[in-house]
This record gives structure tokens, sequence and C-alpha cells, in this order.
């Protein structure tokens, strides 16, 4: 008879979530202070709609404006506070950036605006709050460490008894290591780039580093090494020294191989987040799927993904014996 596999608790240091809920405060008062200070040269209603050439075409009331647009950035921030992961605190910091940015822009378009009719939004309005999100970005990240790592509650995941094991002696040491790529992603990402060049060069240079901003990570993401080792898994680019994406060995409660629908299951290519999954998908069929301590799966399309997953397991089993 066998005993089902078991979750630890992930506790999430407070100083985290905190962190996490920062730039939300942070934009939401800059966001107020700026309707507060400009309220005499607003219009009612102000323009918060328009057309791809930027003019307006949607109105809505001031009160109604600063009651959403709060609410928004509230509700942002307190997902991020729940949720949020060590690993992952640039992207509490990097929505907070990109939606405070746009939200104050909107409110300078509409100053001293005799007919909200009248107002025009520019399309470098999106490069700008791209811009203050990478900035806000790296902020985050380099906060994120100054908190401890996550600790479980001192239980211990057991492997799936049917899991794949690798044979090792006692003494033996094992690492595992595979590199693989994707092709749409590389050609998209090099499509990317040559048409925010081109853009550039014809006229609506904004595009310019929006296309570098989908389309250098995308390049990056689009050949990557997958490594098993003691110290856990970790997949990193091969063209770039970030993304690297690790999973510690503590944090593993078992290893599978298993294909896997890149659209059916992960909605497309790249780097997904799904709820209580995430994954670096560069196609379907065979992938390395890891089983963390809180029950949330980790997943990368790899070939010979089951050796893999056997290490994983042999290595967990090795070190709760410890």
């Amino acid at each position: 008879m066998t005993t089902a596999p078991h979750s630890a608790t992930l506790r999430v240091p407070l100083r985290l979530r905190a962190l996490a809920a920062l730039p939300f405060l942070l934009a939401v008062a800059a966001y107020l202070l700026l309707l507060a200070l400009g309220s005499d040269r607003l219009p009612d209603p102000l323009a918060t709609h328009f057309s791809t050439g930027g003019e307006a075409d949607g109105f809505t009331g001031r009160t109604a404006f600063a009651a959403v647009g709060t609410a928004l950035l509230l509700t942002l921030g307190a997902g991020w506070t729940v949720l949020v992961r060590r690993g992952a605190l640039w992207g509490a910091w990097l929505t907070a950036g990109l939606l405070g940015t746009l939200l104050c822009l909107l409110v300078r378009d509409n100053l001293d605006a005799a007919d909200a009719a009248a107002v025009r939004s520019p399309l470098s309005n999106l490069a700008v709050a791209l811009g203050v999100g990478a900035v806000c970005a790296l902020a985050g990240h380099a906060l994120s460490r100054l908190v401890p790592a996550e600790e479980h509650d001192g239980t211990r995941p057991d492997v799936d008894p049917a899991a794949p094991r690798l044979d090792l002696g006692p003494g033996e040491v094992a690492g595992w290591s595979r590199a693989t790529a994707s092709t749409p992603l590389t050609a998209l990402g090099l499509l990317l780039l040559a048409a925010g060049a081109v853009a550039a060069l014809l006229g609506p240079w904004p595009l310019l580093p929006l296309a570098v901003l989908i389309g250098v990570p995308g390049l990056a993401l689009a050949r990557v090494r997958v490594n098993v080792d003691r110290h856990g898994l970790t997949v990193r680019s091969t063209l770039a020294p970030r993304p690297r994406l690790h999973v510690p060995l503590a944090d593993i409660a078992g290893a599978d191989a298993r294909d896997v629908a890149a659209l059916g299951e992960f909605g497309g290519w790249g780097y997904r987040v799904r709820a209580r999954r995430t994954g670096v998908i560069l196609r379907s069929g065979e992938a390395l799927v890891v089983r963390r301590g809180d029950g949330r799966e980790f997943a990368v399309t790899v070939p010979d993904a089951r050796t893999a997953a056997a290490l994983l397991n042999t290595l967990v089993e090795r070190r709760g014996r410890l």
C-alpha cells in the first residue's frame, strides 16, 4: 500500500508582500495627486479612449475615472501581494510602473483641454510607459535580494512511488544537461526586430522600442539549456545571460515526463504562466514537469525528459535521507 504524496506549505516573508504592494500604493498616490493638482485644469468628462491615430473616441467622468483607475491599481496590487514569490517581485513592479504611468500620462493629455473631444494621446505614451515599467522591473529585481527565500513549513513532500528513478550508488554523483530550441520563436523574434527597425525608418519610431522589448526576450528564450544536478533544475538562455530560471532541489517534490500541448495547456510558446503552473514551452510534445513543494508545477519542453525526471526524483529522495 502506498501513501499519496503531500505538499509543504510555503511561507512567504511579510517583507516580500510589503514590497509587492509598495509600487501599487506609490502609483495610486501619484495618480490621485496628479488628479487633485490638475482638478481645475481638467475637462469633465475626460478623454479616456483613443483610436489608433490618437484621436479621442471614448469619455469618462472625473469621479468615475479616478475611481476606476484607483480600483484597478489596488486590485492588481492585492493580487500580486497575495500571490507574489521572491523570483517574481519584478513583475509586480513592472505592472505597477506600466499601468501607473499610462494613467498619469492620460491625465496629462487632458490638462487644459477646453473640449475633451480635441484631446490627443500620442503613441509615444506607450513607449514611455514601457520604459518606466522596465526601470521599475529592475528596481523590483534589485529589492528582491533584500528578502530571504521562501521557506516550507518543515514537512518534506514524498516523491510519487510510481515516478521514474535513476539508479545511483551512495557515493555517486550525476548531472544531466540538454539544449533545445524553437524555430518559430527565433523567426518571430527576428521578424519583430526587423519590423521595428523598418517602422523606425519609415515613421512611427515608438514601435522600435516596443519591438525590442518583445523581440529580444523572445529571442533569448528561443534556445535554452536545461540542467539537472544536485542544486535542482536550471533553465537558462544560451544566447544571453538572462533569463535564467531555477527551481532549487529543496523546493522539488517530484518530477515526471509527459507530453504537453503548447496552445491547449499553456496558451502559446515562450515563458508561460497559468493557474498553479508555469513553464518554458518551446513546442508541443515531451516535457520535464516538476512538482514544487507548494503543489505548483514548472514545465520545460526538452528531449530525453524522462532521464532528467528520474535523476531529479533520485536526488530529491537522497536529500530527504540526509
